[in-house]
């Protein structure tokens, strides 16, 4: 025979009984609510009375003298929601009935915080160390009050950092079957003070989760755990600093100086868009990465700033402005799905709707946009929308 006091709750895959009363689950239910199911859903059903919150459905029994209204003031819920979920049409329901009572469950409190620990957010530029500047903390206080720290550089955008703003110590929470008494043993603290840190008068009072701080303790050894990692990111960002040195004097190597008469046209009725350059990046795939990719969609051209750009056929312009990692760039649209792009310049010459001349200025060679390394211009051709080897169009 099941226990009265004991409700059975019901998760996704999991059956668990907790030691509560139906009337503390549900504050304003009457003494005799008897023997009460709850079904936890993940999402809030169609029929929830409040969305935006968790919601729960209670499996109720109807008694004696009990009516909708009743039910649903006591749950917190509408008749139309008990209603929904049991595809009723009327207001009438008879003793022994079993219904489908659907309920906002409450968010159950966090654990516990010692006094005078508040809890920051991350946001975005932020680093270890100014935020123990801003709070007066010195670098192993902040971490011993976040032990969990997995790195000393690297902090997830959001994530809750505890601040110590009196007593300072490492913060930990307190684990199933100990009490603060355990605590002051294992790490050598008097009783009384660790108590008062904690803001507790009876030791045994916190629940396990609840976080304690333990005065004076430093997290020596996530510390030295954290610098070791440091220490180690550190090395590897110089690794790859290397390989992409590198790589870059391997095409520094590579480049070739190239000069064109100005007007040449390949047979494909295409011309370079500058008239002398140093080629110094291919296109295709390559060691080093921008934007999150290491394809190179085109061909990079070396000129002094100001170096004239010309079109490198007829076409009329569809774009001429700015562009985050293009900075100011034109778009030509040559006809057949085919298009060129030219991009980073310091100063752009045409206007959207445009038409132009091969070989008629469009801009200037710059070093503008977040994907510019130097001053170069940067040459596409696309066809429908794919970009292609601009080499394939351009005279040899």
């Amino acid at each position: 025979m099941r226990h009265a006091r004991w409700p059975n709750w019901f998760f996704t895959g999991l059956a668990l009984s907790l030691p509560f009363a139906p009337q503390k689950i549900f504050a304003d239910y009457a003494a005799e609510l008897g023997r009460v199911e709850v079904v936890l859903e993940p999402q809030a059903p169609a029929f929830a009375a409040d969305r935006g919150k968790d919601q729960g459905i209670a499996l109720h029994v109807v008694k004696p003298g009990e009516s909708l209204a009743v039910l649903a003031s006591h749950y917190g819920t509408t008749v139309a929601a008990i209603q929904r979920a049991n595809g009723l049409r009327g207001w009438r329901i008879r003793p022994g009935q079993e219904l489908r009572i659907p309920f906002a469950v409450k968010d159950r409190p966090g654990p516990r915080l010692p006094p005078g620990v508040t809890v920051y957010t991350t946001r975005a530029g932020d680093a270890l160390e100014a935020i123990a500047k801003r709070f007066g903390l010195s670098l192993l206080e902040l971490v011993s009050a976040n032990p969990g720290l997995t790195s000393l550089d690297r902090i997830p955008l959001g994530y809750k950092l505890l601040i110590p703003q009196g007593e300072r110590g490492e913060i930990v929470a307190l684990p199933p079957g100990t009490t603060l008494v355990d605590l002051a043993r294992r790490y050598h603290l008097d009783l009384a003070e660790l108590a008062r840190a904690n803001g507790v008068a009876d030791p045994l009072a916190l629940k396990p989760g609840d976080l304690v701080l333990l005065p004076g303790v430093m997290a020596e050894d996530a510390m030295a755990r954290l610098k070791k990692k440091r220490a180690e990111e550190r090395r590897l960002a110089a690794e790859r600093r290397r390989r992409w040195l590198a790589e870059l004097a391997r095409r520094r190597a590579r480049i070739k100086q190239v000069s064109y008469r100005p007007g040449k046209a390949s047979l494909k009725g295409f011309q370079w868009p500058l008239s002398r350059f140093r080629i110094t990046s291919y296109f295709g795939y390559r060691r080093v990465w921008v934007a999150g990719s290491n394809f190179h969609a085109g061909i990079d051209l070396a000129a002094p700033a100001g170096t004239p750009v010309h079109a490198a056929k007829d076409g009329r312009v569809i774009f001429a402005g700015w562009g985050y990692y293009y900075g100011r760039y034109v778009r030509i649209d040559h006809g057949g799905g085919v298009e060129t792009r030219y991009a980073h310049m310091l100063r752009l010459a045409v206007r959207p709707g445009q038409w132009v001349r091969r070989g008629q200025v469009i801009g200037y060679v710059g070093a503008s946009g977040r994907g510019a390394y130097g001053v170069h211009l940067h040459f596409e051709v696309r066809v429908g929308g794919r970009p292609v080897n601009p080499l394939s169009y351009l005279p040899r």
